[in-house]
C-alpha cells in the first residue's frame, strides 16, 4: 500500500484503538480491585504500572526505529499490548497484573512512538496541525470509549480483557498493509552522536515545545485521579462528578481541530500561548465558582477547550523546530514528558488536598499554567530550519 492517506488512516486507527484499551483498562482494574477488597493505595500505585513502563522503555526505543524500520516497532507494540491483554484473564494477581500493566505501557508507547514519528516526518508543515489534530481526537474518542466496556465484567470478569485485546490485534493486523519506511539518516556530526548527545541536541532545538505535553499529562492525571476527592470535599454532589470530568475531554475533542488548523495559519507558538493562558484563567474561574456545579462543569469545558489541544500542538511544534534528523528523538521526548506529567500530576495534586490549605486544588492548577505561560513566553530555543 502506497497511498500516504491511506498510510495516515491506518496509523490513526491504531492509535484509536490504542486509547481505547488504556481507557478501558484504567477503570476496569480499579473497579475489579475494589470489589475484591484491595486498598485504594495499592490500587493507585498498581496503576502507575502503565506510566512506569512506558518510562522504562523510552531510551531504548530510538535505535531499533532506525535500524528496522517504523513497520517492525509497530508490531512489536500491537503485539505486547494485545497479548498482555489477553493475559489479564489467566490469573488474578496484583503483582502479576502490574507486569501486565508494565508491558502494555512499553507496547503503547512503542506504538506512539512509531506512528508520531512516521506522521510528523511525512506530513506536509501545512497540514501538520490538522492532521495531528485528528491523531489526537482517534485517541482522546477511543479512551472516551473505553469505560463503556467495563460493565462486561457482568457477564464474565475476564470478558473486557479479551474484547479489548481482540480489537486491539485486528487493528494492528492492518500493518501489514503498510510497506515499510525508516527516519531520516543523521548526517555528518550528528551520525557518532550518542543517544544523550542526540537528547541534549533535540532539547536545544525544542525544549520549550515539551512544556505543552508535560503540562497536559499533570493535568490530564491529576484531574482523573486526584479531583473528585477535591470535589467531595468542598460539596459538589458525587453525581457531578463524572460529568465535570467528561467535559474536560469534551472540551479538548471539540477544539482539537479548529486549534490544529489555526497553528497552521497563525503558527504554534502563538496557538500553544492562547490555549495555555486561557486553560489558566479558565481554571481560576472554575476555582472561583466553589461549589456551584454548573459553573465548575462550564469552567472545566472551557479549560479543556484551550489545553486539551496542548499535546498535539507541542507535537506539531517539535516538529516545526526540530531538524528531520532529531525527529525520532524529538517524539520520544514527547512521550517522555508527558509520562513525567501523568506520574506527578496525581502526587502533587494529592499533596495539596492531603494538606487542606486555603489554596484551592483547581487554583493551584490555574497558578501551574500561568507559571507555564511566562516560561513559554520568554523561553528560547536554537533556531532551527523554521519556526512557526
Amino acid at each position: 500500500m502506497e497511498s500516504g492517506r491511506a498510510r495516515y488512516w491506518i496509523l490513526v486507527i491504531i492509535v484509536a484503538i490504542s486509547g481505547f484499551s488504556q481507557g478501558m483498562l484504567l477503570p476496569l482494574i480499579s473497579v475489579i480491585f475494589e470489589q475484591d477488597g484491595i486498598s485504594s493505595t495499592l490500587n493507585g500505585l498498581n496503576a502507575t504500572g502503565l506510566y512506569i513502563g512506558t518510562l522504562l522503555i523510552s531510551p531504548f526505543m530510538e535505535a531499533p526505529l532506525r535500524k528496522f524500520g517504523y513497520k517492525p516497532v509497530i508490531i512489536f507494540g500491537g503485539l505486547t499490548v494485545f497479548l498482555s491483554l489477553l493475559l489479564f484473564p489467566l490469573w488474578k494477581s496484583v503483582v502479576f497484573w502490574f507486569i501486565l500493566r508494565l508491558l502494555i505501557g512499553m507496547g503503547d508507547n512503542a506504538l506512539h512512538f512509531s506512528t508520531q514519528t512516521w506522521i510528523t516526518s511525512t506530513t506536509p508543515q501545512a497540514k501538520l496541525g490538522r492532521n495531528i489534530a485528528v491523531y489526537g481526537i482517534m485517541f482522546s474518542a477511543g479512551f472516551a470509549v473505553g469505560p463503556l466496556f467495563v460493565p462486561l465484567i457482568g457477564v464474565f470478569e475476564g470478558l473486557p480483557f479479551i474484547v479489548s485485546g481482540i480489537l486491539c490485534m485486528a487493528a494492528w493486523s492492518l500493518v501489514f498493509l503498510l510497506r515499510n519506511d525508516f527516519p531520516d539518516h543523521l548526517q555528518g556530526n550528528e551520525a557518532p552522536m550518542s543517544f544523550i548527545g542526540r537528547f541534549r541536541e533535540t532539547m536545544k532545538f525544542a525544549w520549550i515545545a515539551f512544556i505543552p505535553p508535560f503540562a497536559y499529562g499533570f493535568l490530564e492525571s491529576s484531574l482523573n485521579a486526584i479531583y473528585p476527592v477535591y470535589a467531595l470535599r468542598t460539596g459538589i454532589d458525587v453525581s457531578y462528578i463524572s460529568f465535570i470530568l467528561a467535559a474536560f475531554s469534551v472540551g479538548a475533542i471539540t477544539s482539537q481541530i479548529p486549534l490544529g488548523m489555526l497553528s497552521d495559519r497563525i503558527g504554534r507558538h502563538s496557538v500553544l500561548l492562547i490555549a495555555i493562558g486561557g486553560g489558566s484563567a479558565a481554571f481560576f474561574l472554575a476555582g472561583l465558582a466553589g461549589s456551584n456545579e454548573w459553573g465548575v462543569l462550564a469552567m472545566v469545558f472551557t479549560a479543556g477547550m484551550f489545553v486539551g489541544s496542548t499535546f498535539t500542538l507541542g507535537i506539531a511544534y517539535m516538529t516545526d523546530l526540530t531538524p528531520k534528523t532529531f525527529l525520532p528523538m524529538g517524539n520520544l521526548l514527547c512521550g517522555i514528558f508527558f509520562s513525567v506529567g501523568s506520574l506527578t500530576g496525581p502526587v502533587f495534586g494529592g499533596y495539596l488536598v492531603g494538606r487542606e490549605t486555603d489554596l484551592g486544588y483547581l487554583t493551584f492548577m490555574s497558578g501551574l499554567l500561568a507559571v507555564l505561560f511566562i516560561i513559554f513566553l520568554t523561553g528560547r530555543t536554537r533556531k532551527s530550519k523554521s519556526f512557526a
